[in-house]
């Protein structure tokens, strides 16, 4: 349950929330998609608030969510997959370009376009799951849980992906249980206890945190 949650994400920031497991992160990431509905208090996105909204609304208004566990549609292609992830787009000429550049920023989609998104490894159905992600055009891009179940090697790649991102000017809040990567990236962080924000700062504020470093980075 989240209590009295307070954060900000500024336009073109990477924003990271960290905590253990059960903290309310994935449920934060919820709230603002629409999937779960606050009780009471406000999300605000560009002045608006999005309480209550339903969830295809949302993703209209340029916010989308990369859910954890990547919940791709296993029985389409590749293609298929990413062409779902406009769905709600109206600039259907621009989809083809944008297509391309999915292709781009992963090339093994590419390799793997006419291919079943269940038959892929891991790693490529987690850049499928972002790439689909991107397809909506997203202003507002979350990440939940992005690395979860991916090997070392997969997890440094992941995370230049994420960077590369980041550099075209999308804002990312990010929910990822490889803390120390998170916070070098991220621009600021906040960490969430039992639905609470208990501590904020920037990322190298919370990297240097003893609390920190003793409860999440293991050190």
């Amino acid at each position: 349950m989240l209590k009295g949650v307070a954060l900000e994400v500024g336009d073109g920031e990477l924003v990271t929330v960290i905590g253990a497991n059960g903290a309310g992160k994935s449920t934060l990431f919820l709230t603002i998609s629409g999937f779960v509905h606050a009780a009471q208090g406000t999300i605000e996105y560009n002045g608006k608030n999005i309480i209550g909204m339903d969830s295809a609304d949302i993703v209209r208004l340029g916010i989308c969510q990369v859910p954890e566990g990547r919940q791709l549609f296993p029985m389409m292609t590749v293609k298929e997959n990413l062409e779902m992830g406009a769905y709600l787009r109206k600039d259907k000429k621009t989809i083809s370009q944008d297509l391309e550049q999915m292709y781009q920023l992963f090339p093994r989609l590419k390799e793997r376009t006419r291919q079943q998104a269940g038959t892929l490894s891991g790693g490529e159905q987690q850049m499928l799951a972002i790439a689909r992600g991107l397809m909506s055009n997203p202003k507002l891009l979350l990440l939940d849980e992005p690395s979860l179940g991916l090997s070392p090697v997969l997890v440094e790649t992941l995370f230049d992906i994420i960077k590369e991102i980041k550099s075209r000017k999308i804002t990312i809040l990010l929910n990822e249980q490889n803390a120390a990567m998170a916070l070098r990236l991220a621009d600021r962080g906040y960490v969430l206890e039992v639905g609470n924000i208990v501590l904020e700062g920037t990322g190298k504020e919370l990297l240097n945190n003893d609390n920190v470093r003793k409860s999440y980075l293991g050190m």
